[in-house]
């Protein structure tokens, strides 16, 4: 089985990524949405959270945005919410790779904005980054999760630089295209490719 490890800023282009990979018959597990999952249901997490950040969790539910605004705005509490968060996230996702390989499926795609950082890039066989202009990131952001532009650019500056994701992945997507639908051909292109090559 490959595994494409997919990973880069909010807003960069992700999305569209995943879902040309999708097309092409990958098992697609998106790291960001697996972690809200986990936020709402593991109740393990949940009370790592809890037990750290005082007053973000209330009968057993995360206030998200008080989480955020205590992470973002404070790099030692996000490494820490980070250690608490990635190993739930990571044993999941060998989970689900380990079911998709049983059930014969051969192309597996893990999306995570700390990838490599949170060791998740270790199991992939080929890292990719996608990247974006700053100002479609910001515009992006906020139609897509209903955010201040402050805010926005708040959790942009709380992320790694494109230059990272150059230095670090094998292969760097720019979503420079007009529209999305340009950009998903971008993609199933890009990976058709490089899957031929493997």
């Amino acid at each position: 089985m490959i595994i494409i490890g997919i990973t880069g800023g909010s807003g960069g282009g992700k999305t569209s990524a995943l879902r040309a990979l999708d097309s092409l018959g990958a098992l697609v597990i998106d790291c960001d949405a697996l972690y809200h999952e986990l936020l709402a249901q593991n109740i393990d997490m949940i009370g790592e959270i809890a037990a750290r950040f005082e007053g973000v969790v209330t009968d057993g539910a995360v206030d998200r945005k008080a989480l955020g605004r205590i992470a973002f705005n404070d790099a030692e509490a996000l490494i820490e919410l980070n250690e608490i968060t990635h190993k739930y996230v990571s044993a999941e996702v060998d989970r689900r790779l380990k079911e998709w390989e049983s059930q014969g499926g051969t192309l597996a795609a893990v999306d995570a904005i700390a990838l490599i950082e949170s060791g998740l890039g270790g199991k992939c066989d080929i890292l990719v980054g996608v990247t974006a202009p700053i100002e479609i990131r910001v515009k992006r952001i906020m139609e897509r999760d209903g955010l201040s532009e402050e805010y926005a650019k708040m959790r942009i500056g709380a992320q790694k630089p494109d230059s990272f994701f150059r230095e670090h992945c094998d292969y760097v997507l720019v979503s420079d295209c007009e529209t999305v639908e340009l950009f998903e051909r971008k993609c199933v292109e890009f990976f058709a490719r490089i899957l031929e090559e493997r």
